[in-house]
């Protein structure tokens, strides 16, 4: 996140950047994706996936760095990668808001610093933070603070350094997810669900500027064992079923659609009440939280049959998959090598290589 703050008041010229690779890692895989400059806007460069073996990483936490350098590196030679900016996970990263005095631009990271502590389970000192302005008054600034140690900090710059990456920049993963499913320009305000097979993501974006994230212990990996149990299949087999099974109440197997839906809901349940709890919540000083105009549904899971409808109807709301490629020009003859489905799993990684042309 220094890098980041480094970017935005000492900008590298255009000419002189280095064009970079997104790299998103979950616990059971790294994605990575790279975004080239065509005809007025981009097409997909080189991109992929590859698996991590279990116990590697664990809710977002890296467990043994060794193993996982070794998985980049053969990413790195294979692929040919250099510079990269890569996605932190939730886990990792505090977000919370904080209201200032008006000052001058120079002053606010002091203002911020003196507040830090009590925000964060850590010492300033051993901290790292970034800024946005979100909101501002004729006295007083609204600005949104990520945090996080040096400690992880230094250990994923040691990781891509030592897997022979030039990292450019470290990046919360759902304002990477933001800049990829949420059109330049649109200053509404929806929630963003990224649907993972071991986790889900849920963070609230108003005028393009996340607010609000956290991490739920929910993902579609549950569903497969479900499938896998239940017709006595391998676990692959089970995650091939689950992309054609239905969700929707008239789906034939009535017994599986119970057990099924009761996972499901588990999920829909979490976000309803952080759903909930943004509208019954105010602001520190009483003002109330801008509405959710829709759920903007993504990852690798989102697109199971029935999901969007089952979550729309029960939670009455408007909720559609996220277009992974809404700030990137598809009218031009230009047709992405990844499809629709496939790319919901890759918002991140986009989003992270989207930062190249980007000043978000």
């Amino acid at each position: 996140m220094k890098q980041i703050l480094e970017n935005r008041f000492f900008p590298t010229p255009r000419l002189l950047r280095m064009p970079s690779v997104g790299i998103d890692i979950s616990d059971q895989s790294i994605k990575f994706a790279e975004l080239i400059p065509y005809r007025g806007s981009f097409r997909l460069g080189r991109y992929g996936e590859e698996q991590i073996p279990a116990g590697i990483v664990a809710g977002g936490k890296i467990i043994d760095s060794k193993k996982l350098s070794e998985v980049l590196a053969s990413i790195r030679e294979k692929h040919g990668l250099s510079f990269v900016r890569v996605a932190m996970p939730e886990e990792q990263v505090y977000l919370f808001r904080v209201k200032i005095p008006r000052m001058d631009r120079q002053s606010i990271r002091n203002a911020i610093e003196l507040q830090l502590e009590e925000h964060i389970p850590m010492a300033a000192v051993d901290s790292v933070f970034d800024y946005d302005l979100v909101s501002e008054g004729d006295s007083w600034y609204s600005i949104k603070v990520l945090a996080s140690s040096q400690v992880t900090i230094d250990s994923y710059l040691e990781l891509f350094a030592s897997s022979g990456y030039t990292p450019i920049s470290l990046e919360l993963e759902a304002s990477a997810i933001m800049r990829a499913v949420i059109p330049e320009g649109d200053a509404s305000t929806v929630m963003v669900v990224d649907f993972g097979h071991t986790r889900t993501g849920v963070s609230i974006v108003s005028d393009r500027k996340v607010l609000f994230a956290t991490t739920l212990d929910i993902g579609g990996r549950a569903l497969t064992e479900i499938l896998e149990k239940n017709f006595k299949i391998s676990f692959a087999e089970a995650e091939g079923m689950k992309k054609t099974f239905d969700l929707s109440r008239n789906a034939p197997e009535r017994e599986l659609f119970a057990v099924l839906l009761n996972n499901i809901s588990v999920l829909r349940d979490e976000i309803n009440k952080h759903y909930v709890y943004w509208h019954t919540h105010k602001e520190e000083d009483g003002v109330a939280h801008p509405a959710i105009e829709k759920i903007v549904l993504c990852g690798g899971d989102s697109n199971l049959i029935g999901l969007v409808d089952y979550l729309s109807m029960s939670m009455r709301t408007t909720v559609v998959l996220a277009d992974a490629w809404a700030n990137i020009a598809t009218d031009n003859g230009y047709v992405p090598e990844i499809n629709f489905n496939d790319s919901l799993g890759y918002v991140t990684a986009i989003g992270l290589a989207l930062r190249d042309f980007t000043h978000d």
